[in-house]
């Protein structure tokens, strides 16, 4: 699913399990629309949830602790303020992962 290994997709999704305050994450760009290349970044926004600039950073640093072969690039939709990237992600964007 999205040119990703299950077992990366399972352990992203494990951080996001393991902050509480994460309720829904968006995953958008090539990788949603089927277009991504190898070694093509991970663009995820968090639609949902209460999260704040300081948990947005320690998300960030979990994530890159799990030393994937890919990028991940993590942000808050409430942050963004691009009118074009605000409507690409609710095109394209599918589910990443949803707080259970």
């Amino acid at each position: 699913m999205f040119g990703l290994k299950e077992e990366n997709i399972n352990n992203i999704n494990h951080i996001f399990a393991s902050f509480p305050e994460v309720e829904e994450v968006i995953i958008f760009g090539s990788r949603s629309k089927g277009t991504h290349k190898r070694g093509s970044d991970i663009d995820l926004v968090i639609t949902k949830g209460d999260v704040e600039f300081t948990l947005l950073n320690k998300l960030t640093e979990k994530l890159d602790d799990l030393l994937l072969p890919y990028h991940i690039d993590l942000c808050l939709f409430s942050l963004i303020d691009n009118p074009d990237l605000i409507e690409q992600i609710k095109r394209a964007g599918k589910i990443f992962y949803t707080k259970a």
